[in-house]
């Protein structure tokens, strides 16, 4: 019996081609609008998210804010104490800023320099392109070597191989200092605190002794372990941080709390704008409960025929219920489609990685039935409720 229902409402549909196809219509773009939205979304919160990781989501930056009481706080031993204060940190690595012209081949670039250990490329997931990082001997001795970022090196060398050629950092002072390169780095994407592409780096010792002689660190980065929650963490050493310096001695920031608020508010913001979709769903019901009082009123006789011949009130009933839920099926899976185009042709512009949202299917034709049974139940109790005689003198 269901599937003679299915081959009546298909019959039924194939009958009435153009009203079909506009009640159909507004099932395809309810749908579609619903399925393109909760893509979009997804693709949308992965996209941010793969820019944000760029920063490493295992990554806590603090800035030192020095002053009266904190000056001779923030040296390099301090690290070793947050280590050993908090848990679920893995490495506390620290470094320092400053800004020079960076001069090789008669060309200069304006760059970041950076002072900080060997380990500091592991933490943030540097690769090298050419060369290597420097030793933490050559650390240790305070040597005169430069890791290049990937920009830098292009700019200054181009095609030429720069490891074991010298670069010369021109200060602010006009102080003009030689390093030798012994690395550079792979490109990649900046991070919300750091860009590493036009970035040099140099030992931390070398840093403070030959380059700047500064005692206070600029900041630090910390790597949390793989299984603690990096918020966690930040959230403990900021704690630390209060009770040893004070609030007013430190920032901090780290990827991980921009992914999570990034995602809550893309996730609200794609189930709103997919409720408002839905509407045009209900517009759509609407539309199949119209075409469906239609197919009653034409197919009186029809209807009062099989009750005179035994149907009952059920099967009557259920045989308009099958006929719209088939119909909105049809436009559901319709609309997927469409839905799935619209996405593709987006996220295509702007460049983004499409993510389908599996669930959009899943909720796109659980309430394509659920619209074909609530608005196709009064046609179908209207239908059942006929008086066969009725029908059968219906004209």
């Amino acid at each position: 019996m269901f599937w003679e229902n299915i081959k009546l409402a298909l019959s039924a549909m194939k009958s009435s081609k153009m009203r079909t196809a506009l009640s159909l219509l507004g099932i395809v773009i309810g749908v579609g609008a619903v399925v393109a939205i909760l893509n979009l979304g997804d693709s949308a919160s992965e996209n941010i998210s793969k820019s944000i990781n760029a920063g490493g989501t295992d990554i806590v930056t603090i800035w030192t804010q020095p002053n009266e009481r904190t000056e001779d706080v923030f040296d390099s031993e301090f690290a070793q104490t947050i280590k050993n204060s908090v848990d679920g940190i893995d490495k506390v690595i620290p470094q320092m800023m400053s800004s020079a012209a960076i001069r090789a081949n008669q060309k200069s670039v304006g760059s970041q320099i950076m002072g900080t250990e060997t380990s500091y490329f592991d933490a943030q997931k540097l690769e090298f392109d050419r060369g290597d990082s420097y030793t933490i001997s050559q650390n240790i001795n305070h040597k005169e070597v430069v890791v290049l970022g990937s920009a830098i090196a292009q700019e200054l060398f181009e095609v030429e191989n720069p490891i074991g050629k010298r670069v010369n950092f021109i200060m602010k002072s006009g102080i003009v200092k030689s390093y030798e390169v012994v690395g550079v780095l792979k490109e990649k994407e900046q991070s919300f605190t750091m860009s590493f592409n036009n970035s040099a780096f140099i030992p931390f010792n070398t840093f403070i002794t030959k380059l700047e002689h500064v005692k206070v660190v600029s900041s630090y980065v910390v790597k949390t372990n793989k299984n603690y929650n990096t918020i966690s963490v930040s959230d403990n050493i900021n704690k630390f941080l209060d009770t040893s310096v004070g609030n007013d001695s430190y920032d901090s920031f780290s990827p991980a709390m921009i992914t999570t608020m990034a995602n809550e508010v893309t996730a609200t913001l794609s189930l709103f704008l997919a409720a408002i979709a839905g509407i045009s769903l209900l517009v759509g019901g609407i539309g199949i409960m119209n075409i469906m009082l239609v197919s009653v009123a034409e197919r009186t006789k029809e209807i009062g025929v099989r009750k005179a011949l035994g149907a009952s009130p059920s099967i009557i009933r259920g045989q308009f219920i099958v006929e719209a839920v088939t119909l909105t099926l049809i436009g559901g899976f319709l609309g997927i489609l469409f839905g799935s185009f619209i996405s593709y042709a987006v996220t295509n512009i702007a460049g983004w990685t499409l993510t389908l949202s599996y669930k959009s299917f899943i909720v796109a034709v659980g309430f394509s039935m659920f619209v074909g049974i609530f608005f196709g139940w009064y046609p179908a109790m209207t239908a059942s409720r006929l008086d066969p005689i009725e029908a059968l003198n219906y004209e």
